[in-house]
């Protein structure tokens, strides 16, 4: 005992040391930390239903308006084009920096909109307002999401599904905050701990988000499968966590004091990983030191490479002289150039390799993934927006429609994680191709519509907000995981971005052009074609099922066309998912080498201009190699 006490001494005197901290700081796995972190605390988005009354209290918005509110809040959130445009030409510190601004600027207005701080803002930018703010959000994902893919691209399904886990989650975790700090009751509050929160936890970990070279990921990728795996079970006992403090506060009055406590165990949780990220270091740096130690005597000559370095031989012959530029280029017409650019376009690579922007975008895989998405992300996104009119139209009560809205969160998060793993786990272990999975995800979608197109009576609609929660969380990383792997990872921050584009288009026309014109038409027949005004001031009512019936058979009817679309992508890569498609990941890793596709500058890329030859003469000490 008293030698396990010891050799834990000495463990903790090693770890406790600036050195380790700076190699713990500098690796890839705190930079995965460092990226839950943020995203942990991006998805003020999710929250946009607890804030919307006192949109419409504080501010005089009908219903119409506070759905236009949420249209471009949709919008913003998704439509991260730009976010993955500076992505291509910046590092992911200026990509964060930019959200964190976004964020901070949109946020901070509509609090002060609804203080009464500014003078009433027009509808217009109102809405202005929560796009930026909300535009934060894809700035956040693609500085965090495109990171982590290329630092861990061989095991990019759990990464996608981890990371997208805890945006679903961060809605319950600033909510849990909020009554914390803020001890409830007042949405103002909310959008204030909105508007700084997230902002402060991205400045925090700028300088320790950045993608590493492939040489430099220590530790190639053994024992990372355990890792992610240790960051699942601590990602579910969150998620668990959160919904018993949810159910208890409702079923209890809690006190300030409480509140504190409760938020206090969140972020025990929320700050686990980080043990799990030291372990994993820790474990590192001995296989390193224990490899160094058991190899054969060596030593290192460096030569430097110089201009005068040639690879050719003395028997080859000279290449041919150049004939001398004459100053003026040959003519060239704008119809060559957009020949050239048409020919380039119309002729992509093969499947997982890269692709540019304007192959990607004329790709008939990318039309199928976007239409699919639009049919199946904008249905879910239709039912989770209109959850609180469904439930007031058949009956519930406010307490049972707020549990929904917690529900759909807690499933939200389950989809993405569940997702991410089992999409993993089944391609490595039995090829099961990652569309096909997304195929499945839609057809399950399909129960939840119709549930809450037939309003059945009894659990029915806590059965569609567990189905649509986790088929909508569930769509995420599958969709971010196949955009990468046909794809490739070089143009990644533009290319999942513009995928992401389906789910307000799709939300846009099943929500606001579908359910919201049926709704209202609805309520009108009901009250003689008059509009009347309900209790919270302007919008129509209307109660019963006929409400959304026609609405989400519709809906119903347009996921599953989305199901049958995927399929076709499902038979055009087969072959693809039938090989090993992380193969040359692996490779790249072992050889030591730089992948171009994993981005960076050419100083990340290549580190150094000498090369390190080894030959059997003498030893060099340990110490100088680590």
């Amino acid at each position: 005992m008293v030698s396990a006490f010891a050799a834990a001494g000495g463990v903790a005197e090693e770890v406790l040391t600036a050195r380790f901290a700076r190699l713990v700081l500098s690796g890839r796995w705190f930079t995965l930390f460092a990226c839950l972190m943020i995203l942990s605390a991006s998805g003020a988005t999710y929250a946009f239903g607890i804030y919307s009354r006192a949109l419409r209290s504080s501010l005089g918005y009908d219903q119409r308006a506070v759905a236009t509110l949420a249209f471009f809040k949709d919008l913003g959130s998704n439509v991260g084009v730009p976010a993955g445009l500076l992505s291509e030409v910046a590092p992911p510190w200026a990509v964060l920096a930019a959200g964190a601004a976004m964020n901070l600027a949109g946020y901070l207005m509509v609090y002060l909109s609804l203080a009464g701080r500014v003078a009433r803002p027009p509808l217009w930018l109102m809405c202005a307002y929560v796009c930026a703010g909300a535009n934060s959000q894809a700035f956040a994902g693609t500085g965090a999401l495109v990171t982590c893919v290329r630092n861990f691209p061989e095991t990019r399904g759990a990464v996608l599904g981890l990371l997208k886990g805890y945006v679903g989650l961060s809605s319950a975790v600033l909510a849990q905050l909020y009554l914390a700090l803020y001890g409830g009751g007042d949405a103002r509050s909310l959008v204030l701990l909105i508007a700084w929160l997230p902002a402060a936890v991205s400045v925090a970990f700028l300088a320790t988000v950045r993608v590493l070279p492939r040489q430099a990921t220590r530790g190639g990728g053994g024992g990372s499968g355990d890792v992610f795996f240790c960051l699942l079970y601590i990602s579910v006992a969150l998620a668990a966590y959160i919904l018993v403090m949810i159910v208890v506060q409702r079923q209890a009055s809690f006190s300030r004091g409480a509140y504190a406590a409760s938020a206090a165990g969140l972020l025990v949780l929320l700050f686990l990983p980080l043990a799990v990220v030291v372990r994993q270091e820790y474990r590192i740096k001995k296989e390193s030191e224990e490899s160094l130690r058991s190899s054969a005597p060596t030593t290192v000559t460096v030569v430097e490479k110089t201009a005068a370095a040639s690879p050719i031989s003395e028997s080859e012959p000279p290449p041919p002289a150049l004939p001398a530029s004459t100053g003026t280029r040959p003519p060239s017409s704008s119809c060559s150039r957009l020949g050239a650019f048409l020919r380039h376009a119309f002729s992509p690579p093969a499947h997982g390799e890269d692709y540019s922007i304007p192959q990607a975008l004329v790709s008939v895989d990318m039309l199928i993934l976007f239409a699919a998405i639009a049919c199946g992300a904008g249905g879910t996104l239709t039912a989770i927006d209109n959850m609180g009119q469904i439930g007031q139209s058949l009956g519930y009560p406010p307490e049972t429609v707020d549990a929904f809205v917690s529900l759909i969160s807690v499933w939200n998060y389950a989809g993405r994680v569940a997702a991410g793993y089992a999409s993993e786990s089944l391609l490595a272990r039995y090829g099961f191709p990652r569309p096909l999975a997304l195929t499945v995800v839609l057809a399950a979608s399909c129960a939840g519509h119709l549930l809450i197109a037939t309003g059945a009576p009894g659990g029915a609609l806590y059965a569609a907000s567990v189905l649509v929660g986790f088929c909508f969380g569930a769509q995420w990383p599958l969709l971010y995981a196949v955009i990468s792997e046909l794809f490739g990872l070089k143009r990644y921050a533009t290319l999942y971005n513009l995928g992401a584009v389906a789910s307000p288009v799709g939300a846009y026309v099943l929500n606001v052009r579908v359910a919201g014109r049926l709704y209202d038409a609805e309520a009108a027949r009901q009250h003689g074609g008059a509009l009347p005004a309900a209790a919270g001031g302007g919008d129509k009512t209307c109660v019963g099922v006929e409400c959304f019936r026609s609405s989400f058979l519709i809906i119903t009817a347009a996921t599953a066309a989305g199901a049958l679309v995927s399929l076709v992508l499902v038979w055009r890569t087969r072959e693809f998912y039938r090989g090993d498609i992380y193969a040359r990941f692996r490779d790249a890793a072992v050889a030591g080498e730089e992948l171009p596709c994993t981005g960076g500058s050419v100083a990340e890329q290549q580190p150094s201009q000498v090369e390190i030859e080894s030959t059997e003469v003498n030893e060099m000490p340990i110490g100088v190699l680590s």
